[in-house]
């Protein structure tokens, strides 16, 4: 097979519609657009969310609390998932990162004490939870705080 003989699957490729060609077309005219109105002019329609003048549904809910912009968002990682690393390694959040163990690192990493651990690491993170902290430090490792 060579690159000119490729074509697109059967059905893949449909060709458009050809508007206002007459009315054996079966769009001719009004181009399928149906008898005036707003929908029917030339940039015509509303906006999204409009309904007609009746008060918009995002209007008509209540709103309740706000959000801190100012709030720290931290990455949090399980004592389970430290089991990868090997005995003696240093783990850094950008370690972590590279592992794949969490996707980015917003504000800091924290590590939360879900799970056992029963490898010697130092683990060097932003915060930790208090039953991390004596776990990591329980088996012989080193819980740092950056």
């Amino acid at each position: 097979m060579k690159i000119h003989e490729l074509k697109p699957a059967e059905g893949a490729v449909v060709s458009p519609k050809r508007v206002g060609r007459g009315t054996g077309s079966g769009l001719g005219k009004t181009s399928g657009r149906g008898h005036k109105g707003q929908k029917a002019r030339s940039g015509g329609g509303v906006r999204p969310g409009f309904e007609g003048g009746q008060m918009p549904l995002s209007r008509r809910l209540p709103k309740r609390g706000f959000t801190n912009i100012f709030a720290k968002v931290y990455s949090e990682v399980n004592l389970a998932q430290l089991e990868v690393f090997e005995e003696g390694t240093v783990v850094t959040p950008d370690l972590l990162v590279e592992k794949g163990i969490i996707k980015k690192l917003n504000d800091g990493v924290k590590i939360l004490g879900d799970g056992e651990i029963s490898k010697k690491l130092i683990v060097r993170a932003h915060k930790f939870s208090k039953t991390a902290q004596q776990k990591i430090e329980a088996v012989g490792g080193k819980a740092e705080v950056m």
